[in-house]
């Protein structure tokens, strides 16, 4: 049961704090289309969050909900990858963390909706269909910016190689979890060479690879994030609307 909780919360924490970064952008994308497809995005890995915190919860046996998950645990207690949490930088940087992430959770969510556990499933195959949007949509920007002028290739090519050793972490092996995450990277790289190819855009040399995040060892980021998402329930504990 130990582990089917450490995935959930992973998962939904991984949703969470992508949701909250993406968030960041409303009032602030290039477009107005893009303003409000950012907001949906990030609607999107929320509503996902919420499902797997509460499953989450519910496993743990605590008596915590999505709430007290979310908003009264410190970073160390955290199990997102650290990919999520790097601030959003430009918006080449922003389609490059999309891009991936996306190419990562859906065939995790696919492969999730098959998967013995049917609340696990149920919420997998909710995801999955939200996860090709976000995979289309961040695709369509990778290739609109890296087969764009030289400004824009320029700082899309910038963003994918100082996202590019975050992405994996994702994949690091774990036979017990309802999905192992590595049966996922020939699916990822498949999709990630594609686009990038398509982009005219050059995939980076594996390398230095930071990881931590499911182990709960962040960047500094993610204690600057928490604190501004925290903050109002922290300061008014049990408040009613």
């Amino acid at each position: 049961m130990s582990e089917l909780f450490d995935f959930a919360l992973a998962l939904g924490d991984d949703a969470l704090i992508a949701a909250q970064r993406l968030g960041e952008w409303t009032s602030r994308a290039p477009e107005m289309e893009e303003d409000i497809a950012l907001a949906n995005i990030a609607l999107d890995q929320l509503g996902a969050a919420r499902l797997l915190l509460t499953y989450a919860g519910e496993l743990e046996g605590a008596g915590r909900d999505e709430d007290a998950l979310a908003y009264l645990r410190g970073d160390r207690e955290f199990r997102n990858c650290l990919l999520v949490e790097l601030p959003n930088g430009d918006f080449a940087v922003t389609m490059a963390k999309l891009f991936f992430l996306a190419a990562y959770q859906l065939p995790l969510y696919t492969a999730l909706s098959g998967c013995a556990d049917e609340r696990l499933a149920a919420i997998g195959a909710k995801a999955r269909k939200e996860s090709a949007y976000h995979l289309d949509h961040g695709s369509l920007w990778v290739k609109r910016l890296g087969d764009g002028t030289d400004e824009s290739h320029r700082r899309m090519q910038d963003a994918v190689d100082q996202v590019w050793p975050y992405t994996h972490e994702l994949f690091t092996a774990d036979p017990a979890a309802p999905v192992d995450p590595a049966t996922l990277r020939a699916d990822f790289d498949a999709v990630v060479s594609a686009v990038l190819d398509e982009a005219t855009l050059t995939r980076p040399a594996d390398g230095w690879a930071p990881g931590g995040g499911r182990a709960g060892v962040h960047t500094e980021h993610l204690s600057y994030l928490l604190a501004e998402m925290q903050v109002l329930h922290r300061a008014h504990p049990g408040a009613k609307w």
